[in-house]
Parts: C-alpha cells; sequence; structure tokens
C-alpha cells in the first residue's frame, strides 16, 4: 500500500512531556525530544513521506520545539488545537491537517496517525478511518478497559514505529 499521509501527535510522540520548560504564558520553550523519534521524521521526510502535525498545543509551543531540534521543515502541515478552534478526538483537528495536505476523503484508509492518547488521537484517527498507530513507549496513558479505542496497531519506540511504517507501506 502507498501511504498517502503520516500524521503524529506532539506531546510524547515528538516531545518528552516530562522535560517541557514553559513560559509564563504556558508556551513550551525547551523539551527533549522522544529518543529516535527525530530521526525517523527526518528519515521519513528524506523517504518523501507527506508528514503532518494534529497536536493539542500552543501554536509557539510546536514552533519552538520542532525549531529547537530542526525538525519544522519535516512538516508539511500544522492543525494545532489553538488555531482549529477545537481538540482531538474532534474530527476538525484531523481534517485541518487532511486538508492542507490534499489528501482527499477515499485516501484517508492510507493515511497514519500517530498518537500515545487512545481517547483522543486513537479514537479521532479510528473515526475518520485513518490507520491508527498507538506510540506506546511509556504509561502515561493506558488503555480503558470500558472504551473502543483499539489502535490498528501499536508501537513502543522509534524503530518499532519504522518498521511497521515499512511494513505497511509493503503491504505486508
Amino acid at each position: 500500500m502507498t501511504i498517502a499521509a503520516i500524521l503524529f501527535d506532539l506531546g510524547d510522540v515528538i516531545m518528552r512531556e516530562e522535560s517541557e520548560v514553559k513560559d509564563a504564558e504556558f508556551n513550551t520553550l525547551h523539551a527533549e525530544l522522544v529518543e529516535g523519534i527525530g530521526a525517523l521524521a527526518q528519515q521519513l521526510k528524506a523517504r518523501g513521506y507527506k508528514l503532518g502535525l494534529v497536536a493539542d498545543t500552543r501554536p509557539k509551543t510546536a514552533w519552538n520545539v520542532l525549531h529547537e531540534h530542526n525538525l519544522y521543515d519535516c512538516f508539511d502541515a500544522f492543525a494545532i488545537s489553538e488555531q482549529v478552534g477545537a481538540e482531538k478526538p474532534d474530527p476538525r483537528m484531523f481534517l485541518a491537517a487532511l486538508n492542507a495536505l490534499d489528501i482527499a476523503p477515499q485516501d484517508y484508509g492510507r493515511v497514519l496517525m500517530v498518537g500515545n492518547n487512545l481517547a483522543r488521537d486513537i479514537r479521532g484517527a479510528n473515526q475518520l478511518g485513518l490507520i491508527s498507530i498507538w506510540f506506546h513507549w511509556n504509561e502515561r496513558y493506558l488503555p480503558d478497559p470500558d472504551r473502543e479505542d483499539k489502535p490498528t496497531y501499536e508501537a513502543r519506540n522509534a524503530r518499532e514505529l519504522m518498521q511497521l511504517i515499512q511494513v505497511i507501506e509493503d503491504g505486508r
């Protein structure tokens, strides 16, 4: 299958939330990256994938963190909750990125959404028919047995995520 685009959440997918340093307006000024994710984003971009950021955050936070780690230019579209006027799992968040990437509705099934929060990232992706990948490298957001937020796939680190993307691309 040819992947149409790969969408990423920001907190605890690209940046480590516990490392954030914020200013008085709660914009993140600095944050460490999740291990291996910077290289993965650069590798995906170099391979020609369309990348989008779908994040419940402030615009300055995304800009600061991505620029700090030279990742801003890896992304072709940004759906930031404060700018969209909604938060995940609201479809408007995902649609903002999909529309910016010129992804037609018939191609949503070829879009990957990588997120750490089952109730927000995975549920929202599933509602639109995207391929959801639970990036479960820490225990911050665990499954709720009473909910139906089941991801299509799961990856526990950047290496597994890259392998999974290759498996999906190869149709295995």
